[in-house]
């Protein structure tokens, strides 16, 4: 059971929530109609996890990215992959210094904080296989030397669900290194007019301010760890990824590391809504955007036309939920 919160803690608590929320709306002036989304991807940077969001172009992809790093006050950088980027220009190189006969090492694009990875599908693969280290231990290793990247460090990739053409798919040891996946989506008609009126006199990203610092990011993620997580929850979330391992509509099931994201995310989620504890409503939201790319549709699935977000869903009914009574 969790410690009894004083009234001073529980101040503190609320303070730090609330000023990730101040996040949430700075990076709301400039994406539209998308709380949801920018929610789960403050969520997702609170855990200390990487992003991959699919969808087509010009929904707002690169922007969110932006907007986050700004508000949040980090170092950002953008990588445009293409079949000609090298894994060198990402993790760095060593250069010979001719004048002092040594070699000097030069900083690649990871070293920031928020790293966007656009259109990460078009880079090769060895290229893609140079964010593994990064991703996985926060570190890159060249000519045998490893460099510590800076704390966060978030890679925000994107691609194109539709265009393969000249596209180098991520495998599935790479898949799995992202916390969540999610797609952005078409905005209403409403939300499309604000979004062009936005830009009538420039654009807006220039608009945002930073709200928070990493310091405070820092803070605000060892709270969301600290929530409290009932036996019960936690058996509800090893029930429903193991039970991807176990359906005929799942050729490959998630491992768990998927156990791990999910659980992480749960907390930071319960966070961002104001709670102490993790409830399952909250494993219930960031199910599907946890689970969804670590998993590959069996063959009757795919002849049915079921989706991969149809599969869980139809996974997750056959698991009990918890209920508490009491707390």
């Amino acid at each position: 059971m969790a410690p009894e919160r004083t009234t001073e803690m529980i101040n503190e608590f609320r303070s730090k929530r609330n000023l990730m929320m101040a996040l949430v709306r700075e990076v709301e002036k400039v994406v539209v109609g998308k709380h949801n989304e920018v929610v789960m991807l403050v969520a997702s940077i609170l855990a200390g996890g990487h992003v991959l969001i699919e969808d087509v172009p010009g929904v707002g992809k690169t922007t969110l990215a932006s907007a986050i790093a700004k508000a949040a006050g980090l170092k950002f950088k953008r990588a445009q992959f293409t079949p000609d980027v090298l894994a060198s220009d990402i993790t760095g190189f060593n250069v010979y210094n001719r004048s002092k006969e040594t070699f000097e090492f030069r900083e690649g694009l990871v070293m920031c904080n928020i790293l966007l990875a656009d259109e990460i599908n078009r880079a090769s693969p060895k290229t893609q296989s140079a964010l593994l280290e990064a991703m996985e231990e926060g570190t890159v290793t060249v000519d045998g030397e490893r460099y510590v990247l800076p704390s966060p460090f978030i890679v925000i990739a994107t691609q194109n669900p539709s265009g393969y053409v000249g596209t180098y798919p991520l495998p599935e040891a790479q898949m799995d290194r992202f916390m969540i996946r999610f797609a952005m989506g078409y905005p209403t008609e409403d939300e499309e007019v604000r979004i062009m009126l936005g830009r009538r006199n420039g654009n807006p990203l220039d608009e945002v301010e930073p709200v928070i610092s990493g310091a405070d990011l820092e803070e605000c993620s060892r709270a969301a760890a600290e929530m409290d997580l009932a036996p019960e929850i936690s058996k509800y979330i090893v029930k429903l990824v193991s039970a991807t391992r176990h359906s005929n509509l799942i050729s490959l099931g998630a491992s768990p590391r998927a156990s791990i994201a999910l659980m992480k995310m749960c907390k930071t989620y319960a966070f961002l809504r104001g709670k102490d504890y993790v409830t399952p409503e909250d494993v219930a939201a960031v199910y599907k955007p946890v689970l969804s790319h670590r998993v590959v549709l069996g063959q009757e699935a795919r002849l049915s036309g079921m989706s991969v977000s149809d599969a869980l869903e139809k996974v997750s009914r056959e698991v009990e939920v918890p209920y508490r009574t009491a707390r």
